[in-house]
């Protein structure tokens, strides 16, 4: 297992930021892919494309946000077997990875296609963006299997520490889908579609290399036959944790969904304005979820061979992390946030920087906040704790809706614009007081290896 990373030994910071590294320049790679659809958007197609693409974020964030998480949580159990050095059961649950993830494939495929039309329309998204936001996220749902796959095989990568494989694959499908992109839009005239075609292609090819490599240079990746078996207790541990994640995620992508309704209703121009200050707002908020990340895979292997110590220390090494940068994204948002936006948008409209300025400005300082829950969130689903981030997640959701059924109306888009930080204060409140049971629990009774590694 030379390509991987045992995390349960040596210097936690070093742990942290060497796995960290890699994974943060994916992730901002993967986040070109969306930034260059929309810079090239609304460049040369102009507000209304780029609306229409903005009007799809909260749908393909459900899509992804669901698989995601579920392909996530069956990373979260390999790498407890990878941390308990249990080579059997890590097989097992590799070979039942790759089958549950081909359900989930088919069944998100067919259920998103059936339901596109009349969620759009539940959306309230303005009649003169519609069909280019239809056609837009069809060409991204018959191809979902695509983003399935890579999220499966590059959280199976990372659960055994090698987070430089999948950074290697997405810098060059990034490229690719940037030069598609021009071909696409601007050469073939194929106008949002073409965007959506060039990102699936390049997730493709993402695809093809992650199992060309795992093939050569993972072999424990890849199972045989005889290996995969339904093995209760190990479809039971796979399926509890990657639902428990993928809810966390899905649930808070529905709210995400009810919360663009709000925004849809405001016009195109809000429509755009949202759609630009969400791209820059996830662009600085690529480092908290990449440090939430390495926390989880840090902590599921110090879990599975039962180093509790490393597994709080871990913790608040993150939370330190995350709370670094907090500082650096506030000076760099509230210093050149009008430039970002023009850059983003290709749009000299006042009214769209001045809304797309605000929602920033009312988000990025909460970041605090919003690293606290998201690292303790991924860590206690490390730990074997799923339901009380499922339930924080729950309350998000809940607070979304009082945001568009309530603040939205009486407050304007000022109102959306604040939504979030109130949700991520209550939520860290709810996953800070779990953690805490959590380590009283640990302190009165030890978890030992072969325990934790059960669990």
């Amino acid at each position: 297992m030379k390509n991987s990373m045992n995390m349960t030994e040596g210097s936690i910071f070093r742990n942290l930021i060497y796995f960290a590294i890699p994974i943060l320049i994916g992730n901002i790679f993967q986040q070109l892919y969306n930034i260059a659809d929309t810079a090239i958007i609304g460049n040369i197609l102009g507000d209304k494309s780029l609306a229409a693409v903005g009007a799809s974020t909260p749908v393909y964030g459900l899509l992804i946000g669901f698989s995601g998480g579920l392909t996530n949580g069956f990373a979260v159990v390999i790498a407890r077997h990878f941390g308990a050095k249990n080579e059997s059961s890590l097989k097992k649950a590799v070979a039942l990875t790759y089958l549950l993830s081909g359900i989930i494939a088919f069944v998100v495929t067919v259920s998103s296609l059936l339901a596109l039309h009349p969620l759009m329309k539940a959306l309230k998204t303005p009649s003169d963006i519609i069909e280019q936001t239809e056609s837009y996220m069809r060409i991204i749902i018959i191809f979902s299997a695509v983003t399935i796959a890579y999220n499966m095989l590059s959280g199976m990568m990372r659960a055994v520490g090698n987070s430089k494989a999948p950074l290697l694959f997405l810098v060059i499908s990034t490229f690719v889908n940037i030069g598609l992109d021009f071909l696409f839009v601007k050469g073939f005239g194929m106008g949002v579609a073409g965007a959506a075609y060039a990102t699936v292609i390049s997730q493709g090819l993402s695809v093809v290399l992650c199992i060309v490599y795992a093939v050569r240079k993972c072999g424990f990746l890849v199972f045989r036959k005889s290996e995969l078996v339904l093995d209760r207790p190990m479809l039971s541990d796979l399926l509890t944790t990657g639902l428990s994640m993928g809810l966390m995620f899905a649930i808070v992508s529905v709210g995400s969904v009810i919360l663009q309704s709000a925004v849809n209703s405001f016009g195109t121009s809000t429509v755009t304005a949202h759609t630009a200050g969400r791209k820059i707002d996830e662009m600085f908020m690529l480092p908290l979820s990449t440090i939430a990340m390495s926390a989880s895979t840090f902590v599921s292997q110090n879990y599975g061979a039962g180093k509790m110590d490393r597994v709080k220390q871990g913790i608040r090494c993150s939370i330190i992390i995350a709370q670094v940068w907090s500082i650096i994204s506030l000076l760099i948002v509230v210093l050149l946030r009008v430039y970002l936006i023009r850059w983003i948008t290709g749009t000299s409209d006042s009214e769209i920087i001045a809304a797309a300025s605000k929602y920033l400005i009312w988000n990025v300082p909460f970041f605090f906040i919003l690293n606290v829950l998201l690292v303790l969130r991924t860590s206690l689903q490390g730990v074997g704790r799923k339901l009380v981030p499922v339930s924080g997640s729950i309350v998000e959701f809940a607070f979304k809706i009082i945001a568009v059924t309530v603040l939205a109306p009486k407050l304007g888009y000022f109102g959306v614009c604040i939504s979030e930080p109130i949700i991520w204060a209550v939520c860290a409140v709810i996953v800070l007081a779990d953690y805490m049971v959590f380590l009283k629990k640990t302190k009165l009774t030890p978890v030992g290896k072969e325990k934790a590694a059960a669990i």
